[in-house]
């Protein structure tokens, strides 16, 4: 006998024979979702990595590109919002790839625009359309992973965020000094329409895929509980404790990932007096340790479950690790040495991606099929919007105290601040959780 879950804790019912895969054609799928999500992530990228020459070329100022940037993060938490409710009604089959379609073609079209008004039109349709990647990825992973799996094939797929940000800074400058500027913006283009194209050759749900035997599909849908598969309405979604938990924790967390992203090459360069050749290699750094803690944290998760764990202890302890492993990088402005704070800040950032892991995998695992990305939505538009409002407080807190210090120390307490409040909502993680609104 295999793997069950209980419909009301969760909890693996016999693990005395573990049913085989049969098969590992999920794992292409996978690979899919780990290209749409780095060619996400380089698409959004390349206008920071080419400002200091847009600038020069197209005379920008610093209010200019905050305008550009704010567009841009406004569209994408409005993109989450829309895209997952995109992704429950007409499924991932033709909702991601009109997704990725879209983005390709915004991300062209900053190579023709020359203006700031024509950039920021550019960037207001780049986010609304990259907005629709990860409510779709989490909402294939449940389709395609048995529940035991689905925090591992998350945490890969999550960890093509990392690759895309260090291919980016090594490939597009490249570009932009050879082949001018705006060939940067057709190529990361073409490469989202080419991975359109492989999509439309390659995917089927796995009931009706030819590559998919028997055995991997009984494998992939091991222990999974009989759930509605009726399309769930936004106001039937926010009457439950269990969106609410999700919402909440990535309204606290994900602004301090955009934190990362957006202050740490600066934070370097000014903390440590570097270069920006070098404040980008450091950064890089920070990067590489960060992929291995998004497949670190969905490793551990599956671990757990295959030794015995019920899934509401596994998938906690894999938040509550992480959310721990961050408390340290309060003293990374403090520390004289820059690989120190390299290391502090590299072991929270992927720390995070070991946290980001476990919480996406946490709506599947307590969602109704066609609630999962629409949940992963709402949740997303909230951390978007937290992130446009944590961004304004950063250059108010550096502007006032001249310090990161206040910064970090906020960024360490967040995640067991979003374990608490998350399991006060949710005390047992599992089918019937996400249904209860008591």
């Amino acid at each position: 006998m295999g793997i069950t879950v209980r419909p009301d804790t969760g909890t693996p019912a016999d693990v005395t024979a573990p049913a085989k895969s049969g098969g590992n054609y999920r794992w292409v799928i996978c690979g899919l979702l780990f290209a749409s999500t780095a060619i996400n992530y380089i698409d959004r990228q390349t206008l920071g990595i080419l400002k200091p020459t847009l600038s020069r070329d197209l005379h920008w100022n610093e209010t200019d590109y905050a305008n550009i940037v704010s567009a841009f993060q406004f569209t994408y938490a409005c993109g989450y919002l829309f895209g997952g409710r995109l992704m429950d009604r007409f499924g991932v089959k033709r909702g991601l790839p009109f997704a990725a379609f879209f983005w390709s073609i915004a991300s062209a079209v900053h190579g023709l625009v020359r203006t700031v008004f024509a950039f920021t039109c550019a960037r207001f349709g780049l986010g609304l359309a990259e907005g629709g990647n990860f409510p779709a990825a989490i909402r294939t992973v449940s389709d395609w992973f048995p529940v035991k799996e689905r925090a591992l094939a998350t945490g890969i797929f999550n960890s093509a965020s990392n690759v895309g940000a260090i291919i980016c800074p090594l490939t597009i400058p490249w570009l932009a000094l050879h082949l001018g500027w705006p060939s940067a913006f057709y190529i990361t283009g073409a490469l989202g329409m080419a991975w359109v194209v492989a999509w439309a050759l390659i995917y089927e749900s796995p009931e009706k895929h030819k590559h998919v035997s028997a055995a991997e599909l009984a494998y992939i849908q091991e222990g999974r509980t009989a759930v509605s598969t009726e399309f769930v309405p936004w106001g039937t979604l926010l009457k439950l404790k269990a969106s609410w938990a999700y919402l909440i924790a990535t309204l606290l967390t994900s602004p301090v990932w955009w934190f990362y992203l957006f202050w740490i090459p600066g934070f370097l360069a000014t903390r440590f007096h570097l270069t920006t050749v070098k404040s980008g290699f450091y950064t890089s750094i920070v990067y590489i340790i960060s992929i291995v803690g998004s497949v670190a944290g969905g490793w551990f998760s599956e671990m757990l479950i295959r030794r015995g764990w019920s899934l509401n202890g596994a998938r906690k302890l894999a938040l509550l690790i992480p959310a721990a492993c961050v408390v340290p990088v309060f003293a990374a402005s403090s520390v004289p040495s820059i690989w120190t704070a390299v290391i502090l800040v590299g072991v929270a950032a992927a720390s995070h991606q070991a946290w980001s892991a476990n919480l996406f995998t946490f709506v599947s695992d307590i969602m109704p099929k066609r609630a999962i990305s629409s949940v992963v939505g709402i949740g997303g538009f909230a951390g978007g919007i937290a992130a446009m409002f944590t961004a304004q407080a950063t250059g108010w807190v550096l502007v006032t105290t001249k310090s990161y210090v206040p910064l970090f120390c906020v960024a360490s307490t967040m995640y067991l601040i979003a374990l608490l409040i998350m399991h006060l909502l949710v005390p047992v993680i599992g089918p019937k959780a996400g249904l209860s609104e008591d």
